[in-house]
């Protein structure tokens, strides 16, 4: 009966000890296995044994990992206040450095992510945040990735999600993006003005060519303002065709003999018409 006892606790010694000595890791897992507290080799995946009590060893993810950066208080270059929130993608390239290096490799890429932050958005004025963040983005990543090296881990992506900004700060925004639409919509209308001021110059010469092509356009303006319901109509004449037509009517005047008689004061014709009605009366 005693024997039976100690084969069974036996049996069971044996079991415990296989299944701490069997281990199975996952196609992204590895085992860095120390022996007796002194790096041995990186295992893995899939079967391994580690020997009880004298090996140990630590399993590493290498799949890659989102880290959302909390908000950040940054002040810019230009002493507007900020609110910053990123989100980090990295993943573990080298287990053995992971584990020896560094404890706790996430917290570590978490800190340092924060911090970089904080210094590289204090660098640059508000619009660059808003409207460069690209820009942002890689330099944030570079910084990581170098620093992250001898850690074994690799930053492959950094995005900056959020800016938050004070409700004053929004209104001053607007406020400069509405004057310069209307800078630019002046702009715009004075290239437009002088555009077209240089083509009616152009137009004025082509017609000053040749007399008859500016009356054939004072027909075509009059026949387009008929087209409308007016009741006035003025049409303009200039003043060159005027003065040929005075000179004209004034050569066609003196051909038909004798010159226009001057003509006289209506004093003078009332006086004489006086004068005879007192003769009559007499």
């Amino acid at each position: 009966m005693i024997g039976f006892y100690a084969t069974a606790v036996l049996i069971g010694l044996v079991l415990l000890l296989l299944m701490y000595a069997i281990r199975i890791l996952r196609e992204y897992e590895r085992a860095v296995v120390f022996l007796l507290g002194r790096y041995q080799a990186v295992k893995g995946p899939g079967l391994i044994i580690i020997i009880p009590f004298i090996q140990t060893m630590e399993r590493v993810d290498l799949r890659v990992v989102v880290l959302d950066v909390p908000e950040q208080d940054v002040i810019s270059q230009d002493n507007v206040s900020v609110r910053v929130n990123a989100v980090v993608y990295f993943r573990v390239m080298d287990p053995k450095a992971s584990v020896i290096n560094v404890e706790h490799f996430n917290d570590a890429v978490s800190q340092l992510a924060q911090t970089t932050l904080r210094s590289v958005l204090g660098k640059h004025e508000l619009d660059e945040m808003l409207s460069q963040r690209d820009r942002l983005n890689s330099d944030i990543q570079e910084i990581l990735d170098e620093h992250t090296d001898a850690w074994g881990v690799k930053v492959t992506n950094v995005e900056i999600k959020h800016v938050d900004i004070d409700e004053s700060m929004v209104r001053a925004i607007a406020q400069q993006a509405e004057a310069e639409r209307a800078r630019r919509a002046k702009i715009i209308h004075a290239e437009g003005e002088s555009q077209a001021a240089a083509k009616l110059t152009e137009a004025a010469k082509e017609l000053s060519k040749n007399s008859n092509a500016m009356t054939l356009r004072y027909l075509q303006t009059l026949k387009d303002i008929a087209g409308e319901n007016n009741s006035t109509i003025v049409f303009p004449l200039p003043v060159d065709m005027m003065g040929n037509m005075l000179e004209k009517l004034m050569s066609g005047g003196g051909s038909g003999g004798g010159k226009p008689s001057a003509p006289t004061k209506s004093g003078g014709s009332r006086s004489s018409s006086s004068t005879a009605s007192k003769s009559t009366k007499t």
